[in-house]
């Protein structure tokens, strides 16, 4: 068999295990894993991150404890033992998202060039997909190619990605603050590198648990 002919019955074989998946995924009697629209009304803890740079000021996230309890339990514990003070958003895609969290490169006045390339001491988390998807204000963790390797960095949506639904895992939502998100110093270039100073996360406390 043709190479072509090949590739054309595996993305057929693709094609019809996506409508399989889609179907039994939303059959009645399933249980989608959407949170409450309303902001504040899933219940899980809540952190609050004070921002300085271009953007100033407070952004209050819920996270989803309901959807991904082993990611919102790294995040939580983190922020309670302050290591995510003085962390940058060392990637930031203007119409994208805000990326944040490398606890280990990603400290303020550290090298830029290493910033997004750590994580914390503790070990990579198994991927935790929902069906939330990710939209303006919503939080993310951030992974490399295998998708079991969310450690400490996350990204803030700017917009709407829905190409990201179901492949990276859904942490939580910004309640309030979206308008210091959408003031976070924006990169340059596809990877959103920031030049110069990045905003900082100064400091970052769980205030609901």
């Amino acid at each position: 068999m043709r190479r072509p002919t090949i590739i054309a019955w595996l993305l057929f074989l693709a094609g019809v295990g996506l409508v399989a998946w889609y179907y039994f995924a939303t059959v009645p009697g399933s249980t989608p894993q959407v949170v409450n629209d309303a902001p504040g009304e899933a219940g899980g803890p809540q952190i609050e991150i004070t921002v300085t740079g271009e953007a100033n000021g407070k952004i209050l996230i819920e996270l989803y404890d309901n959807l991904a309890p082993q990611h919102a339990d790294r995040i939580t514990r983190l922020a309670e033992e302050g290591a995510y003070d003085g962390v940058v958003f060392h990637r930031v895609i203007d119409g994208f998202m805000a990326q944040t969290g490398d606890v280990a490169f990603g400290l303020e006045g550290g090298d830029m060039r290493q910033a997004g390339l750590g994580g914390s001491d503790y070990p990579d988390l198994p991927a935790e997909f929902s069906e939330e998807p990710f939209v303006r204000g919503t939080v993310g963790m951030a992974r490399s190619q295998d998708p079991d390797s969310g450690n400490s960095q996350f990204f803030i949506m700017f917009d709407e990605a829905s190409f990201l639904d179901g492949d990276y895992t859904v942490v939580g939502r910004v309640i309030e603050g979206m308008d210091v998100v959408l003031d976070i110093k924006r990169g340059e270039g596809p990877n959103g590198a920031i030049i110069g100073q990045p905003d900082v996360m100064t400091n970052v406390e769980v205030v609901k648990e």
